[in-house]
């Protein structure tokens, strides 16, 4: 299976978890699928006033110039490691 098949099956599998992931597993996930999809962040960074906004600004931003496959991977580890806790 392709880098990218397995991420698209982690994609889905997140989506049937039996239990919510935590919410720094949530903000890992969103960083790692935007890098994925997108790359490195492309938006202006929100006001401190939006916090969920903003929070997820800075969970993207962190793992700026990561690579699109290694935040693939990071992605594909996590719901592993998800998928294993439950």
């Amino acid at each position: 299976m392709s880098l990218n098949e397995t991420f698209n099956n982690a994609a889905k599998i997140v989506l049937e978890l039996n239990e919510k992931p935590s919410n720094e597993d949530l903000l890992c996930l969103y960083k790692y699928y935007k890098q994925s999809i997108v790359g490195d962040i492309n938006i202006p960074q929100p006001s401190f006033l939006r916090i969920e906004c903003r929070t997820k600004w800075d969970a993207w931003n962190s793992v700026k110039g990561l690579s699109k496959e290694q935040a693939k991977i990071n992605y594909i580890k996590l719901v592993a490691k998800l998928v294993e806790s439950q």
